[in-house]
């Protein structure tokens, strides 16, 4: 979501915090800005779209000033607009914002009678009006920005600049994340570390509720009693910054075509000798009696496939959960309950939400991309999926790693608990390592799903079905198609077609099936029969025994055999590529979609 970055440096900032927000496109924006302090004079430049809008405004209007903040805007309170663009700016002070001020509705009364109206719509300008009121009262700074923190209430990571002070940037966190650093002669604030790579070589992540008081020399840390704390300091590589495409059109092209490699990689970490080996610390299933799993959207989807594999592999009941939804539930957790969080960023809010209601109640386990963030230092065992930076908005590469991990947390349990012997575990092992040559072979397919691709671009409305594991595959294809390409589409249980949705079919409605010649072949072919009956337009995407068995669909895409139990893997690229080909057969923009973010830090 939203991206912050922040310099004290020895030379204009101008440029330095527009190259550090186009490292932070990944993340979802719709307006972007900065501000800097130029000879103790604060001033700003804002512009809505892509931030080439901004680099031309800078060229029209330049800012000069070697300290500054900057901004990449996802709308939340208020219209992507100049005025509702960050900073904000109220009278001497300057503020970037990622997260949601819960209670700004009512601080903005309390303002309005000290005569500090909003110009904008937004819940963050409520932050640097506060703060101009403590300034006003005679407060520091440093006072000031403490007593805004403290009538707060939500999720923010803020970042402020100020008038007349060329030697000085306050940074704070509260549910969002927020990293700085201390160089020679010069300091720096961002949301992660690609913001930051190309500048310095370390980093210090806040805690939830710090405070950091930030000059070109110094750096103090306040937890959320006030009382100095001293942080981790973690180092970075220059890779960590570099993003590049290789070639490829898009970022989701290059993620997908990466998916053999880092699946290896992946395997390899949590594989050896053919045992399984968790390295970051032990996962004990043998006493547990229930397993809760809590994601968001993709990652959602990778835990239904995981509650098939555990279920069956270990006899061990999963109840999986949309994390926005979890908490409010208030779900109680059992003696013996092990909770799962699924997260690429290892930001996602609900998510982390969700990870603080089990604290103390439940043995917690995350699943990340990302080992340095929120939910992986917050869990008693990290375990990293190893993919690698992810940049499109549609998760491609992460969902099969986090497909990979906790498919290996499955056999894990199962061996644990004795469900499955050695041999079994073993054979189930190898199958998976043979996975991403299978993968590579699977990506030879993409000429003729662009071809089936550009036909369903013409769709409206496109259905996905699939039985057992296959069925949140299904849900996994239709978010991807409809994310990109913004063609309506829905994932069902093939049985549940007749239930219902059956209704929508007919010869301008693709359904696209999901078949792995397996022992529920039969069940979903049988499905896929009565659409075709009614008139329907089957893909269907299966092996060389299943389209055997099953011609006269509309299109078909021959998959190579999918070892048992992990074929959720294999069929993944089908789904990635026709929604991928899609999307540029429509023109739509894959990499950046309308009104989606990557890292969604707000609940």
């Amino acid at each position: 979501m939203c991206g912050i970055v922040g310099v004290l440096g020895k030379h204009e900032v101008s440029p330095l915090l527009v190259e550090a927000l186009k490292r932070l496109e990944y993340r979802g924006y719709d307006s972007a800005g900065i501000a800097t302090v130029n000879d103790g004079h604060l001033d700003r430049r804002r512009a809505v779209g892509k931030l080439i809008n901004l680099s031309d405004h800078l060229v029209r209007s330049p800012l000069p000033g070697k300290s500054g903040i900057g901004h990449t805007r996802w709308a939340t309170h208020g219209a992507p607009s100049v005025t509702n663009a960050h900073p904000h700016r109220a009278g001497p002070v300057a503020v970037v914002h990622n997260g949601i001020i819960e209670n700004y509705a009512a601080l903005r009364d309390e303002l309005r009678a000290q005569n500090l109206g909003p110009e904008s719509d937004t819940d963050t300008e409520t932050v640097a009006l506060l703060t101009q009121s403590f300034l006003q009262a005679g407060d520091s700074p440093q006072q000031a920005v403490a007593k805004t923190l403290a009538k707060l209430e939500g999720a923010f990571a803020l970042a402020f600049l100020f008038d007349g002070h060329d030697d000085l940037m306050i940074a704070a966190r509260r549910g969002s994340p927020l990293a700085i650093s201390l160089g020679d002669g010069e300091a720096y604030v961002g949301s992660d570390a690609i913001a930051l790579a190309p500048m310095t070589d370390h980093l210090t992540y806040l805690e939830e509720g710090d405070l950091a008081v930030l000059t070109r020399h110094s750096m103090q840390i306040f937890d959320e009693t006030g009382a100095p704390v001293t942080r981790a300091i973690e180092s970075i590589t220059p890779e960590a910054g570099r993003v590049e495409k290789g070639g490829h059109r898009h970022w989701m092209a290059k993620e997908i075509a990466e998916q053999p490699a880092v699946l290896d990689t992946a395997l390899a970490h949590y594989i050896h000798d053919g045992a399984i080996r968790l390295p970051e610390g032990d996962v004990d299933f043998s006493d547990v009696t229930r397993i809760v799993m809590v994601a968001c959207g993709t990652a959602f989807y990778a835990c239904l496939t995981a509650k098939y594999w555990i279920e069956r592999l270990a006899g061990v009941p999963v109840e999986v959960d949309v994390a926005s939804e979890f908490r409010y539930r208030e779900p109680p957790i059992t003696d013996g309950t092990l909770a799962i969080f699924v997260s690429q960023s290892g930001e996602t809010a609900d998510t982390l939400a969700a990870l603080r209601y089990c604290e103390g109640r439940a043995r917690i386990v995350s699943v990340v991309n990302v080992e340095t963030s929120s939910i992986a230092r917050a869990s008693d065992v990290a375990l990293p999926i190893l993919a690698g930076r992810e940049i499109g908005v549609a998760s491609t590469k992460a969902f099969t790693c986090q497909l990979a991990v906790l498919g290996v947390l499955a056999l894990k349990a199962a061996q644990d608990r004795g469900t499955l012997s050695a041999a079994e575990i073993r054979s189930h092992l190898e199958d998976l390592t043979r996975v991403p040559a299978l993968i590579a072979q699977a990506l030879n397919l993409e000429d003729d799903l662009s071809d089936i691709a550009r036909d369903l671009s013409e769709a409206r409305d496109i259905l996905f079905i699939g039985r057992g594991p296959m069925y949140p595959l299904a849900l996994e294809g239709a978010l991807k198609l409809k994310e990109i390409s913004y063609i309506h589409a829905e994932g069902y249980a093939s049985g549940e077609l007749k239930h219902g949705p059956i209704a929508l079919v007919d010869d301008s409605v693709p359904v696209i099936v999901f078949a792995p010649s397996d022992d529920l072949f039969g069940k979903t072919v049988s499905n896929m029969q009565e659409v075709m009956a009614r008139g329907g337009r089957v893909v269907l995407v299966s092996d060389a025994q299943g389209l055997k068995a099953q011609p006269g669909s509309w299109h078909s895409a021959q998959m190579p055999h999918a070892p048992d139990l992990w074929g959720p893997l294999l069929y993944a690229i089908p789904a990635q590529l026709l929604a991928y080909h899609t999307a540029v057969a429509k023109g739509t923009d894959v990499d950046q979609p309308r009104n989606l973010a990557k890292s969604v830090t707000v609940e």
